[in-house]
């Protein structure tokens, strides 16, 4: 099998996790088709990194900063370096350019604070993408799925980026078919620390940036989608994709703004990727493979300076891009539209609206700078892998 797979691990601090998705990988026949490609700053003992991926000998690659201006400069797309912002965590946006020149069919997005269950984490991941027949199928009266929804009655949980006002909705389940090929991503969910927003945390009585209340393997039943038209939260930190998806898949500016936003990045992604997805009658599927999600103590506050500037946009950026991009044929032409409208959208009414003008410009540049990478558009083989339950 050729190394036909980009996991991207975005880190500075715990990058030895990877030795366990390595074995995990290496234990169940998946270790030749993956590249590792560690995206971190200056500050960090790249050099480390460097030996850890020689000593697993899998292939890989590890890029700080003045790595990914270099590799910007060589690939002729040095002016639109400012896509990728510094020091924050979207900086996993740098993967998916990383992935489109170099034509890796697959990607995966892994936290640098998570390890996996003992199950086939990856097998599980291609096996989604490769999914055809029934599904799940969820929706609500507020245009949101909770991706916590199934054990809600007990944790009472809604994930980081889930709009307040959407809160208190009236769940639906069914059964879809899909169709092999149309599981474009597939996110797996987490155990121990819930990913949540700083104010549910501290709703949730913790000052340390976790939660009091934790999920565990009971808390998920069976995987699901959700229906056209309905929006979720899509956290990064135990992710697959297609290749076909990098256009409309953008991690967005964080951090590294005069507005000060950060925490949004994935959350936001998610968002346009399930717009193009409904467009083009595609699925993001959710649940397993589950991964341990081990969120290191710090300041619940922090969090919260950070998410606060956009907490408004937050409720309102979905129903910005859901009236755009109904008739595009392609993930590019969908996101093309989504970034048209809200580079040239009119949001004072909201705090801090120029920040999507702001996200809206750096969304064109996104897409001129996979043109400037010159990469065709080709179809993803399908994987032929059945998970181990």
């Amino acid at each position: 099998m050729m190394t036909d797979t980009c996991v991207v691990v975005p880190t500075v601090r715990e990058w030895e996790c990877v030795r366990e998705y390595v074995a995990n990988a290496r234990e169940h026949g998946h270790d030749d088709r993956l590249f590792f490609l560690l995206v971190t700053e200056e500050f960090c003992d790249t050099d480390a990194m460097e030996r850890m991926l020689d000593d697993l000998d899998v292939e890989g690659a590890v890029f700080d900063g003045a790595d990914r201006d270099a590799w910007y400069d060589e690939h002729g797309i040095e002016e639109y370096g400012h896509v990728v912002p510094a020091a924050s965590h979207a900086e996993t946006s740098f993967g998916l350019l990383y992935l489109w020149a170099n034509e890796f069919e697959y990607g995966f997005f892994i936290d640098d604070d998570t390890l996996p269950h003992d199950t086939d984490f990856f097998g599980t991941h291609y096996a989604n993408l490769a999914h055809e027949g029934s599904v799940t199928e969820v929706r609500s009266d507020e245009q949101w799925v909770n991706v916590l929804y199934q054990n809600f009655e007990e944790h009472g949980l809604y994930p980081r980026g889930y709009p307040y006002a959407a809160m208190d909705e009236t769940v639906e389940t069914g059964k879809t078919d899909v169709e092999r090929g149309d599981v474009v991503a597939s996110q797996g969910l987490w155990t121990n620390v819930p990913d949540l927003d700083a104010v549910r945390i501290l709703m949730d009585g913790d000052l340390q940036g976790q939660a009091q209340t934790r999920t565990t393997r009971e808390d998920y039943g069976e995987d699901f989608v959700a229906a056209e038209g309905q929006y979720l939260t899509v956290c990064s930190m135990n992710l697959a994709f297609r290749r076909e998806v990098v256009p409309a898949f953008y991690q967005l500016p964080m951090d590294d703004n005069e507005w000060d936003v950060g925490r949004f990045d994935d959350i936001w992604s998610g968002v346009f990727l399930k717009r193009a997805c409904d467009v083009l009658g595609t699925q993001i599927y959710n649940g397993a493979p589950l991964c341990e999600h081990n969120k290191a103590p710090r300041p619940t506050f922090d969090d919260l300076n950070n998410e606060v500037p956009a907490l408004e946009l937050n409720e309102h950026v979905w129903e910005v891009v859901d009236e755009v991009g109904g008739d595009a044929d392609d993930y590019a032409e969908a996101f093309a539209a989504m970034a048209d409208a809200l580079a040239e959208g009119e949001f004072s009414q909201w705090n801090n609206g120029e920040f999507l003008n702001f996200v809206g410009e750096h969304m064109r540049d996104w897409l001129a700078a996979l043109d400037e990478l010159g990469a065709g558009d080709r179809a993803a083989p399908e994987a032929e892998v059945v998970a181990d339950d």
